[in-house]
């Protein structure tokens, strides 16, 4: 599915862009745990040193790196950033991770650890310099280390009856190939097909037409969702698991959340269907709206803003359009 993207796959990086990617991603890190340890500098100066420290030791990473760029290839780096490559793990902005609590600025860390590891495991293994793969080893190591401080970090502030990391690692897992896939899959069915189906069944009145283009309306778009989905991210370097999963779950999801509004005009009673499937939409939005921020942290006020007012300016489109 690579034609479906313009970005890079990892796959066909060379061992000098595979270094340049991960100079830039050891920068990208080191700022981001400076960040973190000025914002705990106050309330926080014990787990703001450890971020210290941590960076600091992103910047030797960083060091080793460069130096194994210019004994190899010479001093100019070529400019290959995470976004560039399909699949590769995205940071989430800082801004927003911190304005989540300190234990949720904990979990990130362990999990920026976790995915810069699975990294260098995977770079390790793509190259045949043998100087270079055993840097990538041992960078993997210390990525590995520094996960194990960010997970104590988490532990020594929570409640004696939290899940263990082997279930928070799951679950992790789970969000982030199921229930993330699932949800925007969802939200996408749910909205995306207001507008058709209730613009039909305005314009026509008729109960079976409305339900056809609904089940079309649905199918199509989840034939597209699974699809753009599955072709994003091939999973080998977000750790998001595997694409075929993630794009089943994307795109079941997708056509559920439109037909549990065009179900209802099975029903061939025009008024009683309509209302059925204006409770059901009414239903499906507060629905998605609590699994954003359950699932997603999206934070309340801003998931009602996206997925209820959003779903409603769409529904009144479709009306609107139909009526007219």
């Amino acid at each position: 599915m690579r034609f479906f993207t313009q970005r890079r796959h990892f796959s066909d990086l060379g061992e000098r862009e595979i270094l340049a990617l991960a100079v830039s991603s050891e920068e990208d890190d080191a700022r981001i745990y400076r960040s973190y340890a000025e914002r705990l500098h106050d309330a926080y100066p014990d787990t703001a040193r450890i971020f210290e420290g941590m960076a600091a030791e992103e910047d030797r990473h960083r060091t080793r790196l460069i130096e194994q760029h210019e004994k190899r290839f010479g001093p100019t780096i070529p400019l290959i950033r995470r976004e560039h490559v399909a699949g590769y793990y995205a940071r989430r902005p800082v801004w927003l991770v911190e304005n989540l609590g300190i234990e949720r600025i904990r979990d990130e860390a362990a999990m920026m650890e976790k995915e810069a590891e699975h990294f260098y495991h995977v770079a390790a293994q793509r190259s045949t310099d043998a100087e270079t793969r055993k840097l990538l080893g041992d960078l993997a190591a210390a990525e590995a280390g520094h996960q194990q401080v960010a997970d104590r970090l988490a532990e020594e502030h929570l409640d004696a009856d939290a899940k263990s990391a082997e279930e928070r690692t799951a679950r992790r897992q789970f969000v982030l190939t199921w229930a993330q896939p699932g949800l925007a899959g969802l939200m996408d069915g749910s909205v995306s097909t207001l507008a058709p189906i209730f613009a039909t069944a305005f314009a026509t009145q008729d109960t079976s037409t409305t339900f056809l283009v609904g089940l079309a309306a649905s199918v199509g778009a989840g034939i597209s969702m699974g699809f753009t989905e599955a072709a994003s991210d091939d999973g080998e370097l977000s750790g998001r698991g595997s694409p075929i999963k993630r794009g089943l779950a994307s795109g079941v999801m997708t056509t559920l959340g439109g037909l549990g509004h065009a179900l209802p005009y099975l029903i061939p009673h025009f008024a009683t269907a309509t209302a059925i499937a204006i409770a059901v939409v009414f239903v499906e939005l507060w629905a998605i709206a609590w699994m954003q921020n359950r699932f997603m942290e999206t934070p309340w006020l801003r998931a009602t803003f996206q997925v209820v007012l959003g779903g409603a300016l769409v529904f009144a489109a479709g009306v609107l359009i139909g009526s007219g």
